[in-house]
């Protein structure tokens, strides 16, 4: 029995769009909730969320049912963190903060086992091989990695060409925040200048045959990025959702005036 298919890489090799989530509570319980809704895919952050490898394989398990694909975001694309979060059953890690052809070979290399890369062979006691009950995980796990690459700085986009090329990268996502903070605008993604970057980016992105990703929380923008022909867009998050919700919810009752002090008449008394 090979290792279990990677539908989310499969539906990127065929240019199908995929419409994903950030998941930032940190929570299974709210992993599984988002899990119900229908997204392709959610994104387990482990860069800005408070989020722990046990935590992250909570958050795996409980989205085990689910038809939306867990992708994990570790804090760096360090080769130890990447191995840890493979074997815990992540199939599909977004990587931040990536400069250079040079760092992404290497993240590449930390994805896969010998010879096409350094991943510790450790299967036997992991999540990953259903502790060892998938008799050919090791041979056919290579295939079912999915590496993501995160795009957002200057110097990012100078080496650009580079990183979408190397070899072992599945898609590239472009971060427009951090993007904008590296041109000079700081919490303003959406200046002229960032969005005619993070144009040229997918379009460049996309001319070499690689899938392209990005997050907003604008519904418009997310159009216009899929139309522009990006893949993967996520299209909001769970912390700002329930934030929202939650100060709506206030702001609307409080809107409808003072309650009476008395219980309304019941019709049927």
């Amino acid at each position: 029995m090979p290792a279990p298919m990677n539908c989310f890489k499969q539906a990127l090799l065929e240019g199908r769009a995929q419409i994903g989530l950030w998941a930032a509570l940190a929570n299974p319980y709210a992993a599984e909730i988002l899990g119900g809704a229908g997204y392709d895919w959610l994104l387990l952050d482990g860069e800005h969320a408070p989020n722990d490898v046990p935590g992250l394989m909570q958050q795996l398990q409980a989205l085990a049912g689910s038809s939306s694909h867990p992708v994990v975001r570790p804090p760096m694309g360090e080769a130890w963190m990447i191995k840890q979060l493979l074997d815990i059953g992540a199939q599909t890690l977004l990587v931040p903060m990536v400069e250079s052809g040079a760092q992404a070979r290497e993240i590449a290399r930390a994805m896969r086992y010998p010879p096409q890369g350094i991943r510790g062979v450790g299967a036997a006691l992991a999540r990953a091989s259903n502790f060892n009950r998938i008799a050919d995980y090791l041979p056919t796990a290579n295939e079912q990695v999915c590496l993501l690459v995160q795009v957002e700085s200057r110097k990012a986009l100078e080496a650009l060409d580079e990183i979408a090329t190397t070899e072992g990268v599945d898609g590239v996502f472009v971060g427009p925040s951090d993007l904008a903070a590296d041109m000079g605008y700081l919490g303003r993604p959406g200046e002229p200048e960032v969005q005619a970057a993070v144009e040229d980016a997918i379009a460049r992105i996309t001319a070499h045959g690689k899938p392209a990703g990005i997050l907003t929380g604008d519904q418009h923008l997310a159009r216009r990025y899929l139309d522009l022909g990006a893949t993967f867009v996520a299209i909001g998050n769970d912390v700002t959702l329930f934030a929202n919700a939650a100060s709506k919810l206030l702001a609307d009752f409080k809107a409808g005036g003072q309650t009476s002090s008395s219980p309304p008449k019941d019709p049927y008394g």
